[in-house]
């Protein structure tokens, strides 16, 4: 088996490299997106037989990226910065996310009971386990800090009874989240702000939640960004945060799992820009007991993870037709490239997704209030409420 097997060659420039039986994944990519070569399979067929086909070499272009883009970024992470990132990674593109994360639009790893639920179920499982183990009860107020759409805190608010106030840095996202609210009919008990969470206003949350939006902050922000939820925070309050984490390694340029780096920078370059956070546990568990949380619970969910990113990928696939037509091919390629190795990648560990809640180390925190209670979702602890689904009209904006 070798890589010309799988690829058409559409530029002659490019042929000597397929000409072997593997090719450097970074080589790959570039000339896929830029339609110097065609696949003649689905992406994920062919990605089954990835070690065989590529090798994960660092090429010219990541060394180039590396130093021009990303090390900067990483190292500014100033406020004009992260908005101008953000803004033009989501604003008035709501349609295009739609078309893979569904009705739902949620941008983080759904929660799987079993292996047949669908993606709006596995979603509200999530947000009922997030509830479920934060101990939510009506009338408490709660900060979901990066909010995307808005379906969380919309959530929280119809079924928990909790005034929900949600922040992101797109524009786009408060538009989506203002209407979905009014369709869950809870306008009285949740809002959405447009807002760098470097401006949120000093006032104390009973709950606090953040979903796959730490890694947005930096490395260089990401301490400061732990201290203040603390300082938002209830003293008997409690604070969750979900974060997307890559495996720990010897160092930068250890050949094992080199598979993860390469990745890694893709990500960076063409997905998520400045989200460098993304760290081994043991770093976030470090930066959040120093600025004085008490980890309650930490649970891997790479696996429903996995299985969530498979279920994007087959929506964008279903809408590939869609997305050519408004966004063209380039921006097809870009996505399926990243969903659909994303899926494998998370698979066998390379990344996680990690719920951790905390509170505060004090002595006089009542910690008995988590006997008994839901800690973990493998637990049987966990129920899935028995409630009709909110059955979404279709949101244009």
């Amino acid at each position: 088996m070798k890589i010309s097997d799988f690829i058409e060659v559409k530029n002659p420039r490019v042929s000597a490299r397929y000409q072997k039986d593997k090719v450097a994944k970074g080589h790959f990519i570039e000339d896929y997106i830029n339609g110097k070569v065609d696949i003649n399979t689905d992406y994920l067929e062919m990605m089954a037989h990835k070690n065989d086909l590529f090798s994960w070499d660092y090429i010219a272009h990541h060394y180039k990226f590396f130093i021009t883009r990303m090390i900067p970024e990483v190292a500014i992470h100033s406020q004009k910065q992260d908005e101008r990132i953000i803004r033009s990674h989501y604003d008035d593109k709501n349609d295009l996310f739609r078309w893979f994360l569904g009705p739902r639009m949620i941008y983080t790893s759904c929660y799987f009971t079993d292996d047949n639920e669908t993606l709006e179920q596995a979603q509200d499982n999530k947000m009922d386990l997030i509830a479920q183990k934060m101990q939510l009860k009506s009338g408490e107020s709660l900060l979901d800090i990066g909010c995307g759409w808005g379906t969380l805190i919309a959530h929280m608010a119809k079924y928990y009874g909790v005034d929900c106030t949600g922040v992101t840095i797109a524009q786009a996202g408060v538009n989506w989240a203002t209407e979905q609210i009014k369709q869950y009919g809870v306008s009285d008990k949740a809002r959405a702000l447009r807002m760098d969470y470097r401006d949120i206003p000093q006032k104390k949350y009973d709950k606090i939640t953040c979903l796959e939006m730490a890694e947005h902050v930096g490395i260089k922000n990401f301490k400061k960004f732990m201290r203040q939820c603390y300082d938002l925070l209830e003293d008997d309050g409690l604070f969750y945060i979900q974060i997307a984490c890559l495996r720990e390694r010897k160092h930068l340029f250890d050949r094992h799992n080199r598979e993860d780096l390469v990745w890694g920078l893709f990500m960076n370059e063409y997905i998520f820009s400045g989200a460098d956070a993304s760290m081994p546990l043991h770093w976030d568990l470090k930066r959040l007991e120093k600025v004085g949380f008490e980890v309650h619970s930490v649970e891997n969910i790479g696996i429903h993870y996995s299985k969530t990113i498979h279920h994007w990928y087959n929506n964008w696939m279903h809408n590939k037709e869609k997305v050519l037509a408004k966004y063209g091919q380039k921006t097809f390629r870009i996505y399926e490239i990243f969903l659909g190795w994303s899926v494998l990648i998370a698979k066998h560990g390379g990344s996680t997704a990690y719920q951790i809640l905390c509170r505060k180390n004090l002595d006089h925190f009542d910690r008995k209030k988590f006997i008994g209670a839901v800690n973990m979702g493998e637990t049987s602890g966990f129920q899935k409420p028995k409630r009709e689904s909110i059955i979404m009209e279709d949101i244009v904006l």
